[in-house]
């Protein structure tokens, strides 16, 4: 669809809340990419983050989904990635629960959330998550979305998410890269990309983006896969994916990519006491590694 950019997509999405939400609507940000810099047309998840005035109304994830759906479907590569995260600022501060609006990304709303409609009063008393927090949630997710085992604090209101990943898909896709390669470049350098994230998020308690989390994983000679992790940047940035020639290092280099995450987040999680979380994951490791 011609005259389609990141910043148009939201600012349509922007206007069809206010229609759906009206005066309950009390901020829209630009997240992600869009807001912290490293967009990429050819992959980028189109990020939107809204603050719903309390109390939290029974319909209001039925109708947020809906106008997302509704987005999502109007044509374009674009707009089918949407991605929107909500809360009021009860659920936001924790007091609540509900909404959509995992740490990482409340993380990102704080640090480099860009207002685009409505009052940034909005968030300017939210708590900041927690290292632990950042950790516990992000090794949800992974299990959820890369290991195939199900959570239920990281199932909370997921159907939202544009880039939602099969997790058992994506352990056969790690364990035979020709299955990933035919998927496309943006499945690619999202499977090499989040663990390379999750560590930068671990290590330094920030949102990363794609550039500051490899650059952060480049800084240590121990870190495996650096050629594959340097490649995945590279095609983000429409650098031409050879599928053969990426089947290759994928072949190589996906999976002791994983491992050492893997290792890594076993160890912080069983530090943590989320010893639940720690087998998950060393049960993850010898599902990549049979």
């Amino acid at each position: 669809m011609p005259g389609v950019d990141g910043e148009s997509v939201l600012g349509h999405a922007v206007e069809a809340y206010r229609a759906a939400l009206g005066d309950r609507l009390l901020a829209a940000y630009a997240l992600g990419s869009l807001a912290h810099g490293g967009f990429s047309e050819l992959v980028s998840d189109v990020d939107l983050g809204l603050i719903v005035c309390d109390p939290l109304q029974p319909d209001d994830s039925d109708t947020i989904q809906a106008v997302a759906e509704a987005e999502k479907a109007r044509g374009s590569a674009l707009q089918s990635r949407l991605s929107v995260f909500w809360g009021t600022p009860s659920t936001l501060s924790g007091k609540q629960v509900g909404g959509r609006f995992p740490a990482l990304d409340r993380l990102d709303l704080l640090e480099s959330g860009r207002l685009i409609a409505g009052c940034d009063i909005a968030r300017r008393n939210l708590p900041r998550p927690s290292s632990r927090e950042l950790i516990v949630t992000g090794a949800e997710f992974a299990l959820d979305y890369l290991a195939g085992v199900r959570s239920p604090a990281s199932a909370q209101g997921a159907s939202l998410g544009s880039m939602r990943l099969a997790g058992g898909a994506a352990v056969a896709e790690i364990r035979t890269p020709e299955l990933l390669v035919r998927r496309g470049v943006r499945r690619v350098t999202k499977l090499v990309l989040f663990p390379v994230r999750f560590l930068y998020t671990a290590t330094t308690g920030r949102v990363g983006t794609n550039d500051s989390a490899v650059d952060h994983y480049l800084e240590s000679e121990q870190s495996p896969s650096a050629e594959l992790v340097v490649a995945a940047r590279s095609w983000r940035t429409g650098v031409p994916f050879d599928e053969h020639p990426a089947a290759r290092l994928l072949s190589d280099q996906l999976v002791p990519l994983y491992i050492h995450y893997i290792d890594d987040h076993t160890a912080r999680l069983g530090a943590l006491g989320r010893n639940d979380l720690a087998e998950s994951f060393e049960d993850w490791r010898g599902r990549l590694i049979a």
